[in-house]
């Protein structure tokens, strides 16, 4: 077992929820209970499951986590330019927050080459 709050990618991947949290909070109303609650799911889902797989035993198990981490990664990154095409986010917190995002999709993947199978 690791302790998830002393890795880089679950820090970096927290700080960018509340992000998320704070960019879904300007989207239209009736968006509220579609693409702000997945776009929020998908995005707390990626430090959860990191969190998750630190508490498991084996490095296969958390391997594992760290891949559905990955999954959630590309999940927002698909939301985020559906945001940037309806228009819901500038073209620059666009760029901004999927910097972010392609960060923490580097550290996580990285993370996922040093442990062996």
């Amino acid at each position: 077992m690791q302790d998830f709050k002393k890795l880089r990618v679950w820090q970096l991947s927290r700080e960018f929820v509340s992000d998320i949290y704070k960019i879904t909070a300007n989207f239209p109303n009736h968006e509220l209970h579609s693409m702000v609650n997945q776009l929020r799911r998908a995005s707390y889902s990626i430090p959860s499951n990191i969190a998750e797989g630190c508490g498991k035993e084996s490095q296969k198990e958390f391997k594992r986590y760290l891949n559905i981490a990955q999954g959630s990664i590309k999940e927002v990154e698909c939301f985020l330019i559906l945001t940037n095409d309806l228009n819901y986010i500038s073209e620059e917190q666009f760029n901004e927050i999927n910097k972010k995002l392609e960060i923490i999709g580097k550290i996580n993947y990285n993370l996922i080459k040093k442990i062996n199978n």
